[in-house]
């Protein structure tokens, strides 16, 4: 299996926190490995404590279901066909800002950001997951 190295999880966190710190906001970042286990963190000063477990949920959902966290969610609206599917697995981030992180096409991890509008989270763990490439 194919797995993010910590220099590499370190890298994303790096690149997420300057993403933030450009659009001026305090962020909570999360990568996960390959297995969902949390590889690197960040919480920059200010950041909302109840995030620091938003963004690793975030970070775990993405890489069990290998998708965008706002993918899923719009999957997972009443009547949809993952409706629920945030209360499986210990709990589940069903917005966005959770995105999974690839190298040469094969996932190796997530990243999750919390503590923003969604719009951000998604703008922040984007420049994390982009770091990779």
């Amino acid at each position: 299996m194919n797995d993010i190295s910590l220099e590499q999880a370190q890298a994303v966190v790096e690149a997420s926190l300057a993403k933030s710190r450009e659009i001026g906001t305090a962020m909570n970042i999360a990568v996960v490995d390959a297995g969902g286990n949390l590889k690197a963190f960040g919480r920059q000063d200010g950041a909302w404590i109840g995030s620091i477990d938003i963004s690793q949920k975030k970070a775990r959902t993405a890489r069990f279901f290998d998708m965008n966290t706002g993918d899923i969610g719009a999957l997972s609206q009443p009547g949809g066909p993952l409706h629920n599917i945030e209360v499986s697995n210990g709990g589940l981030i069903t917005f966005p800002g959770g995105i999974p992180l690839k190298i040469d096409g094969a996932v190796v991890g997530a990243v999750g950001v919390s503590g923003s509008t969604v719009e951000n989270d998604h703008t922040v763990a984007q420049a994390g997951a982009d770091a990779l490439q």
